[in-house]
């Protein structure tokens, strides 16, 4: 089994889930600051050209990072990072979905169409028009998970997940590409900080 690594939120998303369970994989890194993820072999692998994807051991190809960890988790005894029991999957995939649709999606594109316009115009369907549009709303997303996250140490409630590792990874790269956490949103400061604090979140 090898894991198909980069730098970007994604990759670090799993990285955190791994470590947080106490798992080594082997790592192989892709260039994708100089396109490798969208030239020869890679494309094979994942044709969308994403990372991470992780190989197994039969030759085969995973990519998507919900689906990777689910498959590791599995395959490795189950965990509270994605769920011991129906109810707790479904609701771990629920809030994966939330922070997927309200801040990580319109985050990305925002920073693909504006500030990483010169790397991603040529790899995939940009339109900058949009851009202001989007990290609006991965603002306003904020904004919505502010909310949710009164009274609550993690986004689950009690219990750490990989929907926190998630939106960790994302809001970790907004700081860094120009889209801090806003000032309206104390709960996800703070619920931020608690994350930082774990020993995954160097990973």
């Amino acid at each position: 089994m090898k894991l198909y690594n980069s730098i970007g939120p994604n990759p670090k998303m799993v990285r955190m889930y791994l470590a947080e369970r106490g798992l080594s994989v082997p790592l192989e890194e892709v260039d994708i600051m100089a396109g490798e993820n969208r030239q020869g072999d890679y494309s094979t692998r994942n044709p969308r050209g994403q990372l991470p994807c992780l190989e197994l051991d039969d030759g085969s190809y995973l990519a998507e990072i919900t689906a990777i960890c689910e498959y590791l988790d599995d395959v490795n005894g189950s965990s509270d990072l994605v769920g011991t029991t129906p109810q707790a999957r479904a609701e771990t995939r629920m809030w994966m979905r939330r922070a997927d649709l309200y801040v990580c999606e319109p985050l990305a594109n925002g920073f693909r169409f504006a500030e990483g316009l010169a790397m991603f115009e040529s790899r995939l369907l940009c339109r900058p028009e949009m851009a202001d549009g989007l990290k609006a709303m991965a603002a306003n997303g904020q904004e919505w998970f502010n909310g949710q996250l009164d009274g609550k140490t993690w986004l689950t409630g009690d219990t750490f997940t990989i929907a926190d590792c998630l939106l960790y990874a994302f809001l970790e790269f907004g700081a860094s590409v120009g889209q801090p956490i806003p000032d309206s949103c104390p709960n996800v400061k703070a619920w931020y900080d608690r994350v930082a604090a774990r020993p995954s979140a160097t990973a």
